[in-house]
């Protein structure tokens, strides 16, 4: 999402709506498994050489769930506020001034930043969800077993291996 700085000036404030394809944040991010196009409104108002631009970001992303690694769509809504300056004059120091190099603010960027930043830690697919899911309950040497209570556990089975040495315990006992 592209402005000339010329138009911002023209027009301060200036209203803009529009669709922005982030979706290489798929491969940059593992979490993000799919990303489709975010949908960003909001207002750039200049201010002699500082551009502010209020913006919002609505979109949703695919995640995969902490459990079972099945798939969890994400609804996500960012308020957003980014500063700019054109001053050659720059001091180097603040670091909430971002400095616009040449005649177009590219805000996707900051889009980019903001929607990462908006990444949960951890998603959870609803029960609805994990039924229908894909998810394998068993593999090599694993299996996925429910918590039971104390007296529904099984008996251990014992290693054939180390069978006579179930019997020199059980002699003991007697």
């Amino acid at each position: 999402m592209k402005f000339p700085l010329m138009q911002l000036k023209r027009q301060s404030p200036y209203q803009f709506e529009g669709d922005v394809d982030i979706s290489e944040l798929e491969h940059q991010n593992n979490d993000i498994r799919k990303l489709p196009p975010v949908h960003v409104k909001g207002e750039a108002t200049v201010r002699g050489d500082q551009i502010s631009v209020d913006f919002t970001i609505t979109g949703e992303m695919v995640l995969p769930c902490a459990r079972t690694l099945a798939d969890v769509h994400y609804p996500f809504s960012v308020e957003a506020f980014e500063l700019f300056t054109t001053s050659p004059y720059d001091r180097g120091d603040d670091n909430e001034v971002h400095k616009v190099d040449g005649e177009v603010l590219d805000l996707t960027p900051y889009i980019k930043e903001n929607v990462l930043l908006e990444v949960p830690l951890q998603v959870f697919a609803d029960d609805a969800d994990q039924e229908g899911s894909q998810t394998p309950f068993e593999g090599k040497d694993w299996q996925l077993m429910d918590d039971e209570p104390e007296s529904e556990v099984k008996e251990e089975k014992v290693d054939p291996r180390l069978a006579k040495l179930q019997q020199f315990f059980d002699e003991n006992e007697e």
